[in-house]
């Protein structure tokens, strides 16, 4: 495979109730994102996969996080995630298998919802963070460990690419300097490089392959085209994501998990010291620069921060950030991020159980987001009594709502808004 120069890349990142007439109550989430002292931006929406759960877990949604040796990667994986810690350690490799964490998504609502409610418990939605071993440039030849955790990197939903933005002799970088657009290029560059080579492969494949039928003949010159404009925007230092496919393209080359498919967060690690005025920091503002240019998302953290904060007991963390100027940790905004990058919602179930979020895709049907609790809830839907958020919380309750006339019913054309709140009749 030839390897062209990409300065210019855009990275893509219980039990059933028998068979009856039944109903399951539901609402969902806000997923912009500010920050009084640091900066955060974002320059493009992707949308991607969401998948349901039956069990505690809402969702099963994961950002991977990667970047060169040394630039924070695995501290901040350590801060973020409770259950768990990466091996963290001034070594190029030291994180040799993809660590996995759960953290849970805040939203104030749910509390609220749960009180109302009187819910025996609280069930968050969540993100998994996957720490993935550092890349170096020939990864995707095989250099260092690269092979095998650009793997990994297909397996999650969105790329949170850590950008070294502090200076400190004692932390030796990978290629002797701190250089935000050197370490994006090279990281950006064995994605590319990655999906140029299973591209390559999987179109020779395709020339020796003869459908059976004719639906199966139309999806393989469907993927066909579409791989075709893919490699050439490759080529070219674009990403997959950056090419207009159709529903149907889309579709036929999904099962290639391309890298550069994936949306990505530009996460800018800066020291501890300049946390408070990271917008004024030169390195910050030319990756400010590359995710506008590159259609990506930004946040700005120290990881050291967040890495402080998890040792001090909750009542002393807020003193702590005011003691560096700042408001609020980064942690909030890194996973509103995703959230938004992804396009994605959240609803909630609320009940004398418990109260529960789930997360769903804007845009999506109330059929579509009975079936993110259970297929057989989309399968067998009748109907969705729906109230929002806000007329739910003045009535403080469901039925009290319906008592006001807030509660109204809605179809299966019906599109989920914002802060609804929602009971559904379905059969099974």
């Amino acid at each position: 495979m030839a390897r062209v120069a990409c300065s210019n890349l855009v990275p893509a990142l219980s039990l059933l109730p028998k068979k009856s007439t039944s109903s399951f109550p539901v609402c969902r989430n806000h997923s912009f994102f500010t920050n009084n002292s640091q900066f955060t931006g974002f320059f493009g929406i992707a949308n991607r996969r969401f998948s349901a759960s039956s069990s505690k877990i809402s969702m099963s949604l994961k950002a991977g996080i990667v970047g060169l040796p040394n630039v924070g990667k695995s501290t901040l994986f350590n801060a973020v995630v409770e259950n768990g810690k990466a091996q963290a350690a001034n070594f190029p490799f030291c994180t040799i298998e993809p660590n996995v964490g759960i953290v849970a998504v805040p939203d104030s609502r749910l509390n609220v919802l749960s009180e109302l409610s009187k819910s025996q418990r609280a069930v968050p939605a969540s993100i998994e963070f996957v720490d993935i071993a550092g890349l170096v440039k020939g990864a995707s030849q095989g250099e260092g460990l690269g092979n095998k955790f650009l793997s990994h990197i297909r397996e999650v939903d969105s790329i949170l690419q850590v950008v070294r933005c502090f200076d400190d002799n004692d932390i030796v970088h990978v290629n002797g300097k701190v250089d935000p657009k050197s370490d994006i290029d090279v990281i950006n560059l064995e994605l590319v490089f990655s999906d140029l080579d299973q591209i390559e492969k999987r179109l020779e494949k395709l020339k020796k392959g003869k459908a059976r039928d004719s639906q199966s003949k139309l999806k393989e010159e469907a993927e066909k085209s579409a791989l075709e404009r893919i490699r050439e925007a490759l080529m070219d230092g674009k990403p997959a994501r950056s090419v207009a496919l159709t529903d149907f393209e889309k579709d036929a080359v999904k099962h290639l998990c391309l890298l550069t498919m994936k949306p990505v967060i530009y996460v800018a690690n800066v020291a501890e010291s300049e946390l408070a005025d990271a917008g004024n920091n030169p390195y910050v503002k030319e990756v400010m620069n590359l995710a506008f240019e590159l259609q990506s998302g930004l946040v700005t953290i120290s990881a050291q921060v967040e890495s402080e904060l998890t040792e001090l007991p909750f009542e002393e963390r807020n003193e702590f950030l005011k003691s560096l100027g700042v408001s609020e940790s980064g942690l909030g905004n890194l996973i509103t991020a995703t959230y938004s990058l992804l396009g994605l919602r959240t609803y909630f179930t609320s009940g004398e159980k418990e109260s529960k979020a789930w997360t769903i895709h804007a845009g999506m049907t109330a059929p579509q987001a009975a079936g993110v609790i259970h297929s057989d809830f989309e399968k067998g839907f009748i109907r969705a009594e729906t109230v929002s958020y806000d007329d739910f919380v003045a009535a403080g309750s469901l039925a009290a709502a319906r008592e006001k006339g807030l509660l109204r019913s809605e179809g299966k054309d019906y599109i989920v808004q914002e802060g609804d709140v929602m009971l559904f009749r379905f059969n099974v």
